[in-house]
């Protein structure tokens, strides 16, 4: 039953964040040690041996804080943290076991010691398994990243994360919410969509959040739909055999050999002298009729070109002969009808 008796409250003002997480320290730890030692390990990569043992001293100090001890090993190239009788945080060796996975994984010392902070949380996407042919996968590795990395500086900023994408991992460090929001798009990156979608999505989301009245209503009318164009539609052939072949339960008949040919042509039963023979005419027949083949084409160079002037007179002499045809045919016209007067 909710209580009834309503009093004004001077502390608890508007601007006062509830779910704000207050910083755990020393004397919150009323349990005292703990009883068991936790331990984490991981291994890092040759490349990183000379920029973690240079970064080493200043990752120290960072733990010592939190009462958590670390041991940099380079003959075996792994690193270790573990709690001590002065920890007092359990959460504390939590955020240093993803402090030296992300140095592993190539994230600068300044950046990564970040994790040991309160509300800060770190994802590491496995990307290379999402796609199975290498070159493909480079290429869909490059699109998170975008021109001189200006999509991946898009995402930073709208999502106030930090995210760096180093051979087959993508690290991701910020809030728990971003967190989620950057994963599902460099998977869906890998999936083939590209990020600039979610990049407009984000950006309108952000106007929205601003409105005081939308702030609380459902914005699936504002967003964005993207239809997939190429994927959903088949390819259809340009010719279409419409034609159905007619169902019969016996394979096709034997096609037959080389041996089976020679039998049916009688070449089977000659001797091997009169089956060189025979290869031999069908060779020299092969040659006869290319050596008459280059020869025709070599002539074309030399055949003399048709003149224009043939072909003009020949045109003015037929156009003559029409003329004269014309004049006869027009006097015998002449000549008829003078009969058929005097007939008359």
């Amino acid at each position: 039953m909710p209580s009834t008796y309503k009093k004004d409250k001077p502390w608890d003002t508007d601007d006062i964040d509830k779910w704000k997480e207050e910083t755990f320290t020393p004397d919150q730890n009323v349990g005292g040690t703990f009883t068991e030692e936790s331990t984490f390990a991981t291994l890092f990569p040759k490349y990183r041996e000379v920029y973690l043992k240079a970064s080493w001293p200043m990752i120290t100090r960072t733990l010592e804080k939190h009462g958590i001890a670390c041991t940099l090993d380079l003959v075996e190239g792994s690193m270790t943290v573990k709690t001590t009788r002065k920890t007092f945080d359990p959460a504390a060796i939590l955020n240093a076991r993803d402090l030296i996975k992300l140095l592993a994984r190539s994230v600068p010392a300044p950046q990564a010691v970040k994790i040991m902070e309160d509300g800060t949380a770190c994802d590491v996407i496995k990307i290379r398994g999402l796609v199975r042919n290498k070159d493909r996968f480079v290429k869909r590795r490059q699109r998170i990243l975008g021109p001189n990395g200006s999509t991946l500086k898009a995402l930073e900023l709208l999502t106030q994360t930090y995210i760096l994408v180093q051979g087959n991992t993508v690290s991701v460090m910020g809030g728990y919410k971003p967190l989620k929001e950057v994963r599902r798009v460099i998977e869906d990156c890998m999936a083939n969509i590209h990020p600039i979608y979610h990049i407009k999505e984000l950006m309108i989301k952000r106007e929205l959040a601003k409105d005081p009245e939308l702030k609380n209503e459902n914005w699936d009318r504002f967003l964005p739909h993207f239809k997939k164009r190429n994927l959903s539609k088949r390819r259809k052939p340009f010719v279409v055999n419409e034609k159905k072949k007619v169902y019969t339960p016996f394979p096709p008949p034997q096609e037959k050999s080389k041996v089976d040919l020679q039998i049916e042509s009688g070449e089977y039963f000659l001797s091997r002298e009169a089956q060189a023979r025979g290869v031999r005419e069908k060779r020299d027949e092969v040659m006869r009729e290319k050596t008459a083949e280059r020869k025709r084409k070599r002539e074309e160079a030399f055949e003399a070109p048709k003149e224009e002037g043939e072909g003009r007179k020949k045109k003015k002499k037929r156009d003559k002969e029409k003329g004269e045809d014309g004049e006869k045919k027009t006097k015998r016209r002449k000549e008829v009808a003078v009969e058929a007067d005097g007939d008359e």
